[in-house]
């Protein structure tokens, strides 16, 4: 079953880059823009990263929160975070559980191999925990402004 827009998002507690566990229940009364993102250190994920870093004080003036989820480990979420001063937290997905219940763990084709990935998504969430909306096979460009728009036009 896939979530859609108008469901509670599902809670989840998964280990940030510190090793901290974090659930998406502890930011209940703050908008959560929750993004799924392949990989830590590829050109498109670190793009996209950096974009949510440049724009998070417009997020914050909004009171939502940024959080990255990807299957990578946390000690390589850290040197992500150190590397581009990334001021939110991105979570370890390792057995991609949750990638699973939000619908964006897919069999994807590269170079004709065929692996499962993560499909680039974004989830909004407002502060009651509701799904608000939902950006999937999201192309980097101009997607961070889209998400910020939709925050400032709806929420």
């Amino acid at each position: 079953m896939t979530i859609k827009v108008g469901d509670i998002a599902p809670d989840f507690t998964l280990p940030n880059q510190d090793g901290k566990q974090v659930s998406l229940s502890d930011y209940k009364g703050k908008h959560v823009v929750l993004y799924f993102y392949p990989k830590d250190m590829t050109p498109g994920c670190t793009t996209e990263a950096c974009d949510f870093r440049d724009q998070h004080a417009s997020f914050g003036e909004l009171d939502a929160v940024i959080i990255g989820v990807s299957p990578d480990p946390v000690d390589r979420h850290q040197k992500f975070i150190d590397k581009h001063d990334l001021p939110f937290h991105l979570l370890a997905d390792e057995d991609h559980k949750v990638a699973e219940e939000y619908g964006v763990w897919k069999l994807k084709k590269n170079f004709g191999k065929e692996y499962y990935g993560i499909e680039r998504s974004t989830f909004i969430i407002d502060k009651e925990g509701k799904l608000q909306k939902e950006f999937r096979k999201v192309k980097v460009d101009g997607h961070v402004e889209e998400a910020l728009q939709f925050i400032k036009e709806n929420l």
